[in-house]
């Protein structure tokens, strides 16, 4: 079975995602075509050689919808014999087309695919796709179905974890991301949206808020208590954890993740495809996986995968130098590394989605690629990258520097 190399990554800053953020006037298409457009100038790449290209998108509707892969390669002047296909598995959907993309690779079926993802949030709103799930009570009720920011008060108060806990871990993300841009940790696989006339809409992460600090995160007010109990869905969580008295509500703005626009493609291949590109890789996908979770508890499936691709890839948690989760809320970090136990040192080394946000479709991709840019710069060996997804699902991918 050949091999997956990834030969390079690119993604576009994250503008806010309200009407009065920087790329708020950017179509879906144009953020996508921006990260496609990018990874094919700056390898000189011959589209000749791709096969596929896949996307992720969480809400693939109005300008969005009708496969935005396919409409974003054309678009990027990839030759028109590449064809395209839009994916959804929620908050991975771009880890999973990567994942998507080395799967094709590595069956021999492919030789490159570039697999990534887009999102505009100020755009196509959260939720706009619709879907069973919260609305249709036969698999409403069985799931146990609340809302995200719900399930996250129940993993903080199941697992121990106070609202200073999470307002700690929210207050060190943005420094972390603050001197990761200081420091031009990102400067190199990040390529500035543009408008039609060339002059630069965003070049650097628009969502931060690096002077963020206690004091500030404590005068914000639970997003989600009010909404937990007028919504019933207080009763809900109880009745899946019974041992739960009543739900600690610690999450808000400042420990969850930003809503933003943005886009990422990752150039994947086999070693034959590449020395045909003339690329050198950087890195190889060893193993990747996908798992279901417990519903209610919803965003603990990174824990769930983590063994699941550990044991696939015959490694241990001692294998791996960096982990890259997504911080979707607060408490979804804490559990993971109180699960394995894990040094914080180690765990999203230059902060994440509460810093910078959280563009659904695409993060995925882009979290891939910052600690792929983070095993180079540091000279280490083994990443794993993962992510918590709606409806109680888990997705990850290994990889190791070339």
């Amino acid at each position: 079975m050949p091999d997956a190399y990834i030969y390079d990554h690119v993604r576009t800053p994250r503008g806010r995602g309200k009407p009065d953020g920087a790329l708020h006037q950017v179509t879906t298409l144009q953020l996508a075509t921006t990260a496609l457009r990018a990874l094919r100038e700056r390898n000189d790449l011959d589209t000749r050689l791709v096969d596929d290209v896949v996307l992720g998108c969480v809400d693939p509707v109005g300008e969005a919808g009708g496969d935005i892969a396919r409409a974003a390669a054309l678009n990027a002047d990839y030759g028109h014999h590449v064809p395209g296909v839009q994916i959804n598995r929620f908050c991975a959907s771009g880890l999973d087309a990567v994942n998507f993309a080395a799967a094709q690779v590595m069956s021999g079926q492919h030789d490159m695919v570039v697999g990534g993802g887009v999102e505009s949030m100020s755009r196509v709103g959260i939720g706009a796709s619709g879907g069973a799930w919260p609305v249709e009570p036969e698999i409403a009720v069985k799931s146990y179905f609340m809302p995200q920011g719900v399930s996250a008060d129940l993993i903080a108060t199941k697992y121990g974890f106070s609202r200073d806990d999470c307002d700690a871990y929210a207050v060190e993300s943005q420094k972390r991301a603050a001197r990761a841009w200081e420091n031009g940790y990102f400067k190199k696989s990040v390529t500035p949206v543009t408008d039609v006339n060339g002059i630069v809409l965003l070049d650097r992460d628009e969502h931060m808020r690096p002077g963020t600090d206690m004091p500030a995160l404590a005068q914000l007010k639970p997003s989600f208590a009010q909404m937990a109990d007028m919504g019933g869905f207080s009763a809900v969580a109880i009745d899946a954890h019974p041992e739960i008295e009543a739900l600690n509500h610690v999450h808000h703005a400042g420990n969850s993740s930003g809503i933003v626009d943005g886009a990422a493609a990752v150039l994947v291949g086999s070693r034959k495809a590449g020395r045909s590109a003339g690329l050198k890789p950087r890195a190889r996908i060893r193993a990747f996986a996908n798992i279901g979770s417990e519903p209610a508890l919803m965003l603990t499936g990174p824990v769930d995968v983590t063994k699941k691709v550990l044991k696939r890839a015959g490694m241990t948690l001692a294998d791996i130098d960096l982990f890259e989760i997504n911080e979707a809320f607060a408490a979804v970090v804490l559990r993971y590394m109180q699960a394995f136990d894990l040094d914080p040192a180690r765990v999203n080394v230059n902060g994440g989605a509460i810093a910078m946000g959280h563009p659904l479709g695409a993060t995925g991709a882009m979290i891939l690629g910052t600690v792929l840019d983070e095993l180079e710069r540091t000279g280490k060996e083994t990443a794993l990258v993962t992510l918590c997804i709606g409806a109680g699902m888990g997705t990850a991918a290994i990889i190791e520097r070339v």
